[in-house]
């Protein structure tokens, strides 16, 4: 290690005691030790070999030996210990504005925080307002921060990506000189994390450069990272990299569909294409040398003897062999969902009261609410005491008493505990109308544990729901590990329904399973687990995924009317 090497790992030697929690003038003696060594003006081999490190004002003999050490291994052998005792995503939190070690030991100690997705999760679900030295206007900046590191992040939640690129979509479909435009490329096809947003436009050639400039010039875009005849490339000030492409409005069909398809979709269309003596490029379909004419993407599939095939299955998931043999599923869609399930309120750590978040269901024409506040064993998010419970079940009679077009369900999102059960006596999981099962806590688990855990939840007469399956966090955590045929094969032969939490920073179950779900006759519930009435919003995005797991409307429970979802209930409960 050169003398900046060694600084920097004092510093971090230095942030991770402080994370620790170890004495303060440990803490400051490594960093007034590299503070030190900033101000020296010899090369640390120059320093060891003329026995001047030790006169250095604030490096006594520990600190020249782990010093020394650095500079002949390499290494830091108390660095490599410190680092083992904490996870590698821990130091994503330091790059948040105004968090420092003490604030992030209480939100590792106290929260199980330790990565920047389950720091911005927590905020969402207001984990920090109740936080000794937090509050809200410490999370509110906590989220600003947050926002500030995604900026540089290389992977995109979809609900981020999507946002700005509707936003570049509408000044596109809104330019005179464009005739017809589209979001292309994963983001079309709904995956849950994006690199970067393709644009399709169709346009004049003349109008091309003048189109280019002006998108260039939009107040959103950061740098210009290359432009050419039919191609432009920018990064954003809020981090996702844009491609647009120009094409004619001949040419806009084709490039669609060969921009949406994944590489293995696109290859298997092209060699459908082959196989009848066609050639299929983003420039169009050709038979020779004369372009078979297609006014959209459907005529495309129209000439290949296929139905047109949804964005989101586009995979090569069997989605060609479906289609030509007429086993294409209906996909569900945004008006077949008839009542929202999972919303946590403000007697747990949601922000709105039970009216106010029935009020806002009515108001967007939905039937009912399946209301899901935190059990008791989620201390850190106001969980439920028994006495709570039967205030909260008093108001909603109350209020289901007031409403004459809508109803309230009684749900409860019950913790898993560590055995697999769940964390009420049956006489208190008996009042609810549903219970919805998760895991929350003691998340490090083998296959084997995992499981077991899961299974023993899911074979649990009282659990009509699991909740989030996996646990994961896209581009914080990976799930824990599942022998998923085991817990599929339970909940099927248990008729538990699984569900698909539409958070975007879940969206688990992982679309690439919903299809074997629903193919062993397993129901899903489309969840936004909601802690305000903007986060029900985030169905779109459940509703995305639904889709690309070839989900259909008799599939998702809560398509059901109010009277419907109630006999189903009624039903689950007589197991």
């Amino acid at each position: 290690m050169n003398k900046k090497e060694i600084q920097d790992a004092l510093e971090e030697i230095a942030l991770l005691l402080e994370l620790k929690g170890e004495n303060p003038f440990k803490v400051r003696a490594h960093q007034n030790a590299a503070r030190a060594l900033e101000t020296a003006s010899e090369n640390i081999a120059a320093l060891i070999d003329t026995g001047t490190l030790r006169e250095i004002k604030g490096i006594g003999e520990g600190l020249a030996k782990k010093i020394e050490e650095m500079s002949a291994t390499g290494r830091s052998t108390l660095l490599d210990k410190l680092r083992a005792e904490f996870p590698d995503t821990i130091f994503e939190l330091f790059r948040v504005p105004g968090l420092g070690p003490k604030k992030i030991r209480a939100l590792h100690d106290q929260l199980g925080v330790s990565s920047l997705g389950e720091l911005e999760y927590a905020c969402r679900e207001n984990r920090l307002l109740e936080l000794s030295g937090f509050g809200a206007a410490t999370q509110e900046k906590v989220l600003q921060g947050i926002d500030f590191v995604r900026r540089q992040a290389g992977r995109h939640l979809q609900h981020r990506a999507l946002m700005v690129a509707e936003e570049l979509l509408t000044f596109l479909q809104n330019h005179p000189a464009i005739q017809r435009a589209s979001i292309a490329g994963s983001l079309r096809r709904r995956m849950e994390t994006v690199k970067d947003i393709d644009l399709i436009a169709a346009c004049a050639k003349k109008d091309r450069k003048r189109v280019a400039e002006e998108f260039c010039a939009l107040p959103m875009v950061d740098v210009i990272t290359g432009s050419g005849d039919t191609k432009t490339s920018v990064r954003l000030s809020s981090g996702p990299a844009v491609d647009l492409r120009l094409v004619t409005n001949k040419e806009y069909p084709y490039a669609l569909l060969h921009f949406t398809g994944s590489k293995e979709h696109n290859i298997a269309m092209r060699q459908r294409a082959i196989s009848r003596g066609l050639k299929l490029s983003e420039y169009g379909l050709f038979d020779g040398e004369a372009l078979l004419a297609a006014r959209d993407e459907t005529a495309i599939f129209d000439h290949l003897g296929l139905p047109y095939i949804p964005p989101e299955l586009r995979e090569d998931r069997g989605e060609i062999a479906a289609a030509e043999a007429g086993g294409l599923p209906v996909l569900i869609g945004q008006t077949d969902i008839r009542g929202i399930l999972h919303v946590h309120s403000n007697y747990s750590d949601g922000s709105h009261s039970i009216r106010e978040l029935a009020e806002w269901c009515r108001d967007h024409g939905f039937g009912y609410l399946g209301l899901c506040d935190h059990s008791v064993s989620a201390a850190y998010a106001g969980g439920l005491k028994p006495e709570e419970i039967n205030r909260q079940h008093e108001e909603i009679d109350r209020l289901n008493e007031e409403f004459d077009d809508f109803r309230i369900f009684k749900g409860i999102e019950s913790d898993i505990t560590a055995d697999g059960g769940l964390d009420y006596p049956e006489k208190i999981l008996a009042k609810f109308d549903f219970v919805i099962a998760s895991i929350h806590s003691k998340l490090t688990m083998t296959e084997q544990e995992a499981t077991r855990r899961l299974v023993r939840a899911i074979k649990n007469p009282y659990t009509t729901i699991v909740g989030h399956l996996t646990g994961r966090l896209l581009t914080a955590r990976e799930g824990y590990p599942l022998e998923m045929n085991a817990v599929l094969e339970a909940a099927a032969e248990a008729g538990t329904t699984i569900e698909l939490n539409a958070s975007p920073h879940r969206l688990d179950i992982d679309w690439r399973h919903i299809k074997a779900t629903r193919d062993r006759g397993i129901k899903i519930a489309i969840n936004p687990d909601a802690h305000s009435p903007a986060g029900m919003e985030d169905l779109r995005y459940g509703l995305g995924i639904a889709r690309k797991g070839w989900l259909r409307a008799e599939d998702v429970i809560n398509t059901l009317s109010a009277t419907a979802f109630a006999d189903f209930l009624k039903r689950a409960k007589s197991r």
